[in-house]
């Protein structure tokens, strides 16, 4: 490998570690600085992650390194792979997180690597980065660790003592295409991984409410990825599978990445990549499983074909194949059924559960409520509304669906 500046080294991998999804920073917490220290997950800000109150945060989103000794197929940095190869030194990392954060560039680090010599000497040089940020420099920023499920349990285990964040990626929906396209990787390591970051999250959480002086481990939970459209597994399995996985593992995130063909792509891929709106069809139905209390198995009904639509949201097409369930009161209907209202969010549901309290609230109060009046009013009754025109599903659609041109540009 060619001797490589440190900036030459930062161009290379930074933009490898632009395929990798799951880089989020929410869900942690400020760490203890009253002794001292550098860094915030709380302050304001070359990678842009929101948390849920907004919060934009920004992370320095590199790998370690694009060497690796797998062979994925849907991978750009696999060993067969004619890429520029870079890697930097966890002392280097460690320089670069610092100097960002220095100059108000960053608030965190999102580390991830290619598999060098081992999987766990590669997990080693990660921890490493991790723990002298932590120890040796006083570094209270977010520090994100993807680790790898290869790797001896006890290093992978370490992460959690350093990092907010770890992450083990799932890699594909389906075991057989894990077998088909990453043969390397296995189902059964990946699982179990997994399950041992689980139990020593909970196990931490547990000793933190017992214990004030218990080591923070992994404060922000775990998270996976998977990629879609690399293989044939539709819609309906992937909901399926993310759901399992946020009941077996306790993730805080699933993350989707729609497949990005490579230069000197395997015979076994796809062509091109699938349109993006399917990607945000998948982020949004994950959104009505965790905050709306939408089963998997209803997410499915509002698939075609087991593929979700693209020119409608998940929540309108279950609506429009369950109009028999609207319209709904907004005076009198519970929050589960104000929740299956299009266009209506958890903050307006909220927001409608308490003021009406106080008076019987009429269409213009809804419309003040919310930014979606003209999607809601079909399925809803206010004192002073009422939808006397019932139009049927397919018009419906036809006038609510996402503009032709809009579809095109997510799918460019």
């Amino acid at each position: 490998m060619a001797q490589l500046s440190l900036k030459e080294k930062l161009g290379i991998l930074a933009d490898a570690a632009k395929y990798d999804a799951s880089c989020a920073s929410s869900g942690t917490t400020k760490r203890d600085s009253r002794s001292g220290g550098i860094g915030s997950t709380e302050g304001m800000g070359i990678c842009h992650a929101y948390a849920p109150d907004g919060r934009c945060i920004s992370l320095l989103k590199i790998l370690l390194t694009n060497v690796c000794v797998f062979d994925c197929h849907y991978c750009i940095n696999r060993k067969s792979s004619n890429v520029r190869r870079a890697r930097f030194t966890a002392e280097e990392v460690v320089r670069l997180t610092l100097g960002f954060y220095r100059r108000n560039t960053i608030e965190g680090l999102f580390l991830s690597s290619g598999i060098i010599r081992s999987p766990d000497y590669t997990m080693e040089q990660l921890v490493e980065v991790a723990r002298s940020l932590r120890d040796d420099h006083g570094f209270k920023g977010y520090i994100h660790l993807k680790t790898i499920p290869d790797a001896d349990p006890e290093i992978v285990g370490r992460a959690g003592l350093y990092a907010d964040r770890v992450s083990i990626n799932v890699e594909l929906p389906t075991v057989a295409a894990l077998k088909r396209l990453a043969p390397e990787k296995s189902e059964v390591r990946i699982a179990g991984a997994m399950g041992d970051m689980r139990e020593a999250i909970a196990g931490a959480r547990d000793a933190s409410a017992k214990f004030r002086s218990a080591p923070r481990f992994a404060p922000a939970g775990q998270s996976t990825q998977m990629i879609i459209g690399a293989d044939a597994a539709t819609d309906s399995d992937i909901v399926t599978r993310a759901a399992t996985l946020y009941r077996d593992y306790d993730l805080r995130r699933v993350y989707y990445s729609a497949f990005s063909p490579i230069p000197d792509a395997s015979a076994v891929l796809p062509l091109k990549r699938p349109p993006l709106m399917r990607e945000h069809r998948l982020y949004q139905s994950d959104w009505l499983m965790r905050f709306y209390g939408f089963a998997p198995s209803e997410i499915s009904d509002a698939a075609e074909g087991g593929m979700l639509p693209l020119d409608i949201d998940p929540k309108l097409a279950w609506a429009l194949k369950y109009r028999d369930r609207f319209p709904v009161d907004v005076n009198r209907a519970d929050r589960e059924s104000l929740w299956r209202v299009p266009g209506l969010g958890t903050k307006a549901v909220k927001a409608i559960l308490s003021a009406r309290r106080f008076r019987t609230l009429r269409l213009e109060d809804i419309a003040r409520l919310t930014n979606s009046i003209a999607k809601i009013r079909p399925f809803i009754v206010a004192v002073d509304w009422r939808p006397t025109l019932l139009t049927d599903s397919a018009t419906l659609r036809q006038r609510m669906a996402a503009p032709a041109k809009q579809l095109e540009l997510f799918a460019a």
